[in-house]
C-alpha cells in the first residue's frame, strides 16, 4: 500500500496562510487533497486528475494552490486569504487514475491535519 503522512496544520486568523505538505512512501500517479467538516461529505478540494487538469472546488479557487515535487515525493497545498469557513481536517489521497476529484477515485489515505481559522 500506500503510506501518507500530511503535516503543516494548525491554527490561523482569518486571512492569514498555511502549507500543507504530504510526504508519499512511494510514487504515484495522482494526488489530491480532501478536507472534512463533521457531518458533511468529505469534499475535494484540489485534485491532480488523470488528463493532466487540475481541479479547484469553486470555495478555494484563487486562494489555494496544488503543487507537487515528484523527487521528493511531496504533495503541498498553499493557502491563502483563508477564512473560517476553510476550518475542516484536511486530508491527502492517493491514486492510480482519477478521472474526477471524487472520494472512489483515491485509494489511499492520510491520517488528516486539522486546519482551524479563528480570530
Amino acid at each position: 500500500q500506500v503510506q501518507l503522512v500530511e503535516s503543516g496544520g494548525g491554527s490561523v486568523q482569518p486571512g492569514g496562510s498555511l502549507r500543507l505538505a504530504c510526504n508519499a512512501s512511494t510514487i504515484v500517479y495522482r494526488m489530491a487533497w480532501f478536507r472534512n467538516v463533521p457531518g458533511k461529505e468529505r469534499e475535494g478540494v484540489a485534485c491532480f486528475l488523470a488528463d493532466d487538469t487540475i481541479f479547484y472546488t469553486d470555495s478555494v479557487k484563487g486562494r489555494f494552490t496544488i503543487s507537487k515535487d515528484n523527487v521528493a515525493k511531496t504533495l503541498y497545498l498553499q493557502m491563502n486569504s483563508l477564512k473560517p469557513e476553510d476550518t475542516a481536517m484536511y486530508y491527502c489521497a492517493a491514486g492510480w487514475r482519477a478521472s474526477s476529484c471524487r472520494r472512489d477515485q483515491y485509494n489511499w489515505w492520510g491520517q488528516g491535519t486539522q486546519v482551524t481559522v479563528s480570530s
